[in-house]
Formats: structure tokens, C-alpha cells, sequence
């Protein structure tokens, strides 16, 4: 566990929350409680609801992100791979760059073959062209080889409430 890995305790009831959640971002505390009434019959205020939700958010048990349309943006998958020869003296500057950029939606490594993946959005295909560009004058010595994809047809694009039913109840 590191000092960033959320600290809960999860109740049957903060389960049921984040699954309502999950469904609809935009209920409200009233709603949830309601809800939680007359699906799961747990009487519950919606003080409780809020607060359960406030601690839950500051604690990191969930993120909220702004994710637009995938009708409005190009999204794009792209791999990163280094130069061992120069990764030392220049990972650092190439990764903050990535992780920084207002086109990086989600940032991550994988296993395998040692590389960054980032799910990125761009408005148009020649600013996604300029982006690759800048980043290869910035910080081509860092880098191998650049792989990147156009998501096309995006099918399904929100978290489904039942994979929230995994969540251990009574641990963290």
C-alpha cells in the first residue's frame, strides 16, 4: 500500500452509493438516499448519503474526471517506447511532458515490454500530428519509437454499476 492507495472501510450501503453513482453522476444525495429506500430498503438520511460520499472522494475511493463526448475530440491510443541508451539522463522530462499535456485523458504503464501507454484526445487529426511532432523535437532522444492508434467507433464508454459489487465490504 502506498501513501496515495485509498484507506476505506466499505459498507454494504457505500457500495449501493458508488453504484448509484455509477448509473447517474448527476444524483443527488436525496436521490441516492431515496433510492437506497426503495431498492435495497436501507433507510439511510441523505446527510449520511453526502457524507459518505464527501469521505469516499477525499479519501480517493473513486476520481471524477470531465470526459467529453467522443463525438466532439479524436481519441487515440499511444505506446512509448525508449532508447535504454538515453532513458536515464532523459525519462523524466519526456514523461512529465506526457502526463502533462492538456491532450492526456489517461497515462499508464503496462507490463510486458517496458512502455508508457496514453489514451489521449485531440480536437482535430492535424492536431494530434502537431502533438507527435513537438514531442519528438522535445524529447526524440528519449525515445524509440512512438506507436499511436485512432479510436474509431467507440462502443461503450462509462463504467458498468455491477463491477462495483467486487468491492470488499468491511475492508479497504
Amino acid at each position: 500500500m502506498t501513501a496515495d492507495d485509498p484507506d476505506w472501510e466499505f459498507k454494504q450501503r457505500d457500495v449501493l452509493v458508488l453504484r448509484e453513482l455509477s448509473r447517474d453522476p448527476q444524483l443527488s444525495s436525496r436521490d441516492i438516499a431515496r433510492i437506497l429506500e426503495e431498492k435495497y430498503d436501507i433507510d439511510v438520511s441523505h446527510v449520511t448519503v453526502s457524507e459518505s460520499i464527501r469521505g469516499m472522494r477525499e479519501e480517493g475511493v473513486f476520481r471524477e474526471a470531465i470526459i467529453p463526448n467522443e463525438e466532439y475530440f479524436y481519441f487515440a491510443m499511444f505506446e512509448f517506447k525508449f532508447d535504454p541508451g538515453n532513458f536515464a539522463e532523459e525519462w523524466r522530462p519526456a514523461m512529465e511532458y506526457i502526463r502533462d499535456s492538456p491532450n492526456t485523458l489517461f497515462y499508464f504503464l503496462s507490463d510486458g515490454e517496458y512502455q508508457w501507454k496514453s489514451v489521449m484526445m485531440f480536437p482535430t487529426p492535424e492536431s494530434q500530428s502537431r502533438w507527435i511532432h513537438e514531442f519528438y523535437k522535445r524529447h526524440g532522444d528519449a525515445v524509440d519509437n512512438l506507436r499511436n492508434f485512432i479510436v474509431h467507433n467507440v462502443l461503450k464508454f462509462r463504467t458498468d454499476p455491477e463491477i462495483l459489487e467486487s468491492l470488499p465490504e468491511g475492508g479497504g
